[in-house]
Formats: C-alpha cells, sequence, structure tokens
C-alpha cells in the first residue's frame, strides 16, 4: 500500500463518488478509478461496492477507511503544528460549537479576536452535534455540556441561567403569567428536536403540565436563535439561555422568582494541541469576554 493510492482511497470513501475524488484531487474518474482497482488488487479484497448512485464501503473498506481517516488526522494535526509560529500565534483555527451559541454570543464578538490576532485564520463550524476533535473533523469546541470523550482536554467556561422570558407584544395582549401554572392558558415556544443541543431547554413544557401531561408548544423550531425571535416577535412565552436573550434588549424576564435551570459551557480541545499558540489565544479571548480571571 503506498501513500499516493491511499490518498486516493480516503479521497474516495470520503466523497462517495470516483468523479467528487477526481475533483478534489485534480484527477481524471478514471484515475481514480485505476487507483482504486490497483489498491484492490494489493489487498485482494474489495473496498466498494459499486451503485449507479454512488459508491459504498464494503466492511473491508470500512476497516481500512478507519485507519486512513485517522492517519491522514494526525497527519495534518502535526503539519499544523510544525508549521506554527513559535513566536507567535499564527494560522488556521477550526472552531465549532452550537448553532445557538455560535449566532447568538460567537459571531458578535468575533471581529475582535479577528482584529487583535491578524494572522489567524477561523472556520467556524456552527453544528449542534458534537464532532470528533480526536479525528480532526475541527480543533476545538464550544459545548453546552461536559465532553464525553476522556482523551479531551476541557477548560469550564461559565453557567448560563434558563430564564422565562416574553415581548411586551405578547404581555399587552395576554398579559403577564403570575405562576408557572398560569402559563398552562399561555402559548409556548420550544425546542423542536428530539436531542437538543442545550440541556433542559424544554425543561418549561415539563414544569408547566396540563391535566398530567407535558405542556404543548405554540411553535417548536429546531434553532435557538428562531427561538429567542420568535419570542421577541410575540409569538409565545419561552425558556432561552441568557446569551441568547441579550441580542433582544426588549425581551421581558417572566416569573423572575422560579428557579429554573443552568447550561455548562465547555472549552474543549484534543491533548496534541495542548501547546497550540491558537488554541491558547482563543480560549484567553473566550475567558476575556465571559469575564473569568
Amino acid at each position: 500500500m503506498d501513500w499516493d493510492k491511499l490518498r486516493v482511497f480516503h479521497a474516495v470513501a470520503e466523497a462517495g463518488s470516483f468523479t467528487h475524488a477526481g475533483d478534489v484531487l485534480n484527477l481524471s474518474q478514471s484515475a481514480v478509478s485505476r487507483q482504486i482497482s490497483a489498491l484492490e488488487d494489493v489487498l485482494q479484497v474489495p473496498l466498494f461496492h459499486r451503485h449507479a448512485r454512488g459508491l459504498i464501503l464494503t466492511e473491508q473498506g470500512e476497516t481500512l477507511h478507519k485507519t486512513v481517516r485517522e492517519v491522514f488526522s494526525k497527519l495534518e494535526m502535526t503539519q499544523t503544528l510544525l508549521t506554527e509560529s513559535k513566536e507567535k500565534a499564527a494560522g488556521r483555527l477550526r472552531v465549532t460549537t452550537t448553532t445557538g451559541f455560535g449566532n447568538c454570543w460567537l459571531m458578535p464578538r468575533l471581529h475582535k479576536f479577528m482584529s487583535a490576532n491578524p494572522d489567524i485564520d477561523i472556520c467556524l463550524i456552527l453544528e449542534d452535534n458534537d464532532l470528533d476533535l480526536g479525528m480532526r473533523e475541527a480543533d476545538v469546541a464550544v459545548r453546552m455540556h461536559a465532553p464525553r470523550q476522556p482523551d479531551l482536554i476541557q477548560r469550564h467556561l461559565a453557567d448560563f441561567h434558563l430564564p422565562i422570558f416574553a415581548a411586551p407584544l405578547y404581555i399587552e395582549k395576554y398579559g403577564t403569567p403570575k405562576s408557572l401554572d398560569d402559563i398552562n392558558a399561555h402559548q409556548l415556544v420550544l425546542f423542536g428536536e428530539h436531542h437538543p443541543p442545550v440541556a433542559h431547554i424544554n425543561w418549561l413544557a415539563e414544569a408547566v403540565r396540563h391535566n398530567g401531561a407535558k405542556q404543548q408548544a405554540r411553535l417548536e423550531v429546531n434553532s435557538m436563535a428562531a427561538m429567542a425571535s420568535a419570542i421577541a416577535s410575540g409569538l409565545g412565552i419561552g425558556s432561552i439561555p441568557t446569551y441568547a436573550a441579550k441580542e433582544f434588549p426588549d425581551l421581558v424576564q417572566i416569573l423572575p422568582e422560579v428557579p429554573t435551570p443552568t447550561v455548562d459551557a465547555y472549552f474543549v480541545y484534543p491533548e496534541e494541541l495542548r501547546s497550540s499558540k491558537r488554541v491558547a489565544v482563543f480560549r484567553d479571548f473566550l475567558m476575556s469576554e465571559l469575564g473569568i480571571r
């Protein structure tokens, strides 16, 4: 197995077709196909099932893909660390976080970081599912839960509360609830997905039960930023993190005396990037913006 064939195999496995892999590698479709056939001849096993709709990895192909993906991820990380400036933070930093935190909190502040660090380019990946940092799907992450992978370094950033909010327009039309029981008669805005990116985001529906059943939403939407916008437009009452609510200063907090859950935010990165200056300055930026000393 030589590197050229493995590089082609990796591109094909990621792209799912010879044509798309050829576009990435700047090779013809036939050249890519020949390289894969040659690799299959060397290994004496089929690596792909050929279908009219594309390519599917065989069991043997899956095994090889897992190993090759790990190898190329480690090589990419090593190259990044070797080329990083020893005098100052420089290079490309891939940051992932939830769509809600990214849109509502990080994006309005990111210009400060980039102005202070002109030699760092940011690739921001907004994804509510956790990307695999060990597999180099991103360099660092801001997550709304403690990391589940044991080989990641974590730094607790903040506890964000989940108050109850409504718009002045909604209050004027429907009145202000005086207790959780009163919310039974009101319209709720909830996060509409089975696995929301923030724990307890729909706690209000659980706390406000009608005839023993969870309160139904007037509106469900699978975006934290959209939830905040919907509440601000007067569609209903909802519970959102404080970082999302701050984008709408006219929002009114409802029932402030009621205890609400919190969201724990963590800065997470792999052990291999412990000495990276880019990671260090980005971590310091987050802590500074959150008022952490």
